[in-house]
């Protein structure tokens, strides 16, 4: 499955939002008298934004092992690793993902938390435990 993505906080989500505004103010939207001109205006807003998002957003090829916190950092780690095979470099990218990760779940967990349901949604995120068996009690009178 391909997806079209902009990693946040990434170069390329910074370009994607320039790209947008500069040419949303290049449009002249002072002469919207009628449905007709307003539907045009709204057309150019639309061509802008799939204009921006088409030269800004990269093609991911998702998986059923793919990770959804894996940023540009993981990789470039995992590539320096790769390249040196040295144990310091394995431990620098252990470390790289650790802290991505823990970034990533900290977000999810206040973005879920401030959403108007509250901390109750992270129980999603729980999988369901067998309780223990327990014996009944008996009680002789």
């Amino acid at each position: 499955m391909l997806k079209f993505t902009l990693a946040p906080k990434s170069e390329q989500e910074t370009t994607f939002i320039q790209d947008i505004i500069s040419n949303l103010k290049s449009l002249d939207m002072s002469n919207i008298g009628n449905i007709n001109k307003l539907e045009q205006a709204v057309h150019q807003v639309r061509t802008i934004i799939n204009q921006a998002w088409a030269k800004n957003a990269k093609k991911l090829k998702i998986s059923k092992h793919s990770k959804q916190w894996w940023s540009n950092k993981c990789k470039w780690s995992l590539e320096n690793y790769r390249a040196s095979k040295s144990l310091e470099n394995w431990k620098k990218f252990k470390i790289t993902v650790k802290n991505v990760k823990r970034s990533y779940f900290d977000d999810k967990i206040q973005e879920i938390v401030n959403k108007s349901r509250g901390p109750w949604e992270l129980m999603n995120w729980i999988k369901q435990r067998k309780l223990r068996t327990i014996e009944a009690i008996n009680y002789d009178s």
